[in-house]
């Protein structure tokens, strides 16, 4: 029996790997001043473009992943006979993880020898998608679909992933500040530090003054890396390339690391995030 690893497209992880190693994508809808779009990696509507109508003032908006879509996929495989694993976005923060395990016992009535297995990354962005890619390695070499999901549910606690945000504005928008507290910010240059924990909710940590100090900031996260020659660091931005070509230098310069992989923060985190975000995930022994 093949296995199949399937993820969705909040994993962030760019078209090129995608295409390369034929990962199947379930693409989140989202939707930008009443017109449609579903996050096909920039196919439809590319990432300069998506941040360029948020900095002109459009507001984008993000819908679930529904069971029907995950019915449809899970069926497909059921009839080719393969063994899926789906690797989904943190259930903290959407309801489309539960859409998944819906409609796994759906099609498990109807074939209970279905071989499905959903798991819960509690990760965002490419925080699933480092997930993903080390699935995916071990895919490669040959493991087994057990061994795979033994791999993730005894790591996927291990990724960190660490955030900054350039404007406040849409933190607020989001209901994770106020509006005082965003006009506040802004006045004094406030990058907030984010993080995601256990649960897979995401978290202020701190709030820092000035852009620089705050990537400087998330270099000093790394000090919490494990095995740094053998990891693959990722580093994800939202249409600033300069910040993350810096960060990555940075990382590179004071850090022993195997690899580092730069790529877009894509429409469905960059819907609440805005323009500017930088994100820099790494494997430690915690979160």
């Amino acid at each position: 029996m093949k296995t199949i690893i399937i993820t969705d497209s909040c994993c962030d992880l760019s078209y090129d790997y995608i295409t390369e190693n034929n990962l199947e994508v379930i693409p989140f809808p989202f939707s930008i001043d009443g017109t449609d779009y579903v996050d096909d990696f920039g196919s439809s509507l590319s990432y300069r473009d998506f941040y360029d109508q948020l900095r002109k003032g459009a507001i984008p908006s993000t819908s679930q992943i529904s069971a029907f879509v995950f019915e449809q996929l899970f069926r497909k495989h059921v009839a080719e006979g393969n063994a899926v694993v789906y690797i989904g976005f943190s259930s903290a923060l959407s309801q489309t993880f539960n859409n998944s395990v819906l409609a796994r016992n759906i099609v498990l009535e109807e074939s209970p020898d279905a071989d499905i297995t959903v798991i819960d990354s509690r990760s965002a962005s490419v925080g699933l998608g480092a997930i993903v890619f080390y699935a995916n390695e071990l895919l490669k070499q040959g493991k087994s679909k057990d061994e795979i999901i033994e791999w993730i549910e005894s790591n996927k606690l291990k990724f960190n992933h660490w955030f900054i945000i350039d404007s406040l504005e849409h933190l607020k928008r989001g209901g994770r500040i106020s509006a005082a507290s965003a006009a506040v910010g802004t006045m004094l240059d406030i990058k907030p530090l984010l993080n995601v924990d256990d649960e897979g909710k995401l978290n202020v940590i701190k709030k820092i003054r000035g852009r620089k100090k705050a990537i400087r900031e998330l270099l000093d996260e790394l000090k919490n890396i494990k095995d740094p020659e053998k990891q693959t660091i990722f580093i994800n931005h939202g249409d600033c390339i300069k910040d993350a070509e810096q960060l990555r230098d940075l990382v590179l310069r004071e850090v022993n690391v195997k690899d580092v992989v730069i790529n877009y923060i894509g429409p469905i985190i960059g819907s609440h995030t805005g323009p500017g975000m930088l994100c820099l995930v790494f494997m430690g022994d915690k979160r």
